[in-house]
């Protein structure tokens, strides 16, 4: 059999170094990878192929930045008291059934679920869940060394109720509450901040006529540390 100058086969020649591949051959087979790859520019696919390889079911996967921005901006904000800020006077019913539509622009805000519960100056409170938690536990901890601040916390849990809105936005007011800020039909819910509070009409025109005139007057005392 002929042999070559090392000595071997000719049928070993296989395994010799190949000769480079012509520019069209190189082409060719970037236009190849490009169709099996197609977010690789021909560029890339020549310069850095590895680049292109499929991941291995332990890579790492990255999400891009616009797809994790679109991602959070669809997520739900969470119901958190520095997010929440109820205002304004809204004059609802109450029914037969002792149910009252929330305001349109306090359900988002009070969110799905909420507390009622008793509050000063007979009325109900309205808290976003979170936010009455927030206040429960300062005040449960202050109870621990507090006659008064034990005593507050009894009335103030004894009387919570968790409410969920229908479909029409509408949340039963109990018995006991309505009993407790004398309630009629006719009612008042005022947006307080953090949470909003109901009224019975008669009653929120007492209160605000007694305290409009000293308004002005006392803004000193209460707010000594604000700029207007």
């Amino acid at each position: 059999m002929p042999q070559t100058m090392a000595g071997q086969p000719l049928t070993q020649q296989p395994f010799a170094p190949q000769s480079p591949i012509s520019a069209p051959a190189q082409l060719a087979a970037a236009q190849q990878a490009q169709a099996v790859y197609p977010q690789q520019s021909l560029g890339t696919m020549q310069t850095q192929p590895q680049a292109a390889l499929p991941q291995s079911a332990t890579s790492p996967v990255f999400v891009s930045a616009p797809a994790l921005n679109s991602a959070s901006a669809a997520a739900p904000m969470p119901t958190d008291s520095g997010e929440v800020m109820l205002l304004g006077t809204y004059t609802p019913k109450i029914d037969a059934k002792g149910r009252m539509a929330l305001p349109a622009k306090f359900r988002t805000q009070l969110g799905p679920g909420l507390i009622m519960a008793r509050g000063q100056e007979r009325c109900v409170y309205l808290f976003p869940q979170a936010e009455f938690r927030r206040v429960a536990m300062q005040i449960q901890h202050t109870s621990l060394g507090n006659k008064a601040a034990r005593e507050y916390l009894r009335v103030l849990l004894s009387g919570a109720v968790d409410q969920t809105p229908d479909k029409q936005g509408r949340v039963l007011v109990p018995q006991m509450l309505r009993d407790y800020a004398k309630l009629g039909s006719d009612i008042v819910v005022i947006g307080v901040g953090t949470r909003a509070e109901i009224w019975d009409k008669k009653a929120w025109e007492q209160y605000l006529a007694d305290n409009e005139q000293g308004y002005s007057d006392i803004a000193d005392d209460v707010l000594p540390s604000v700029e207007w």
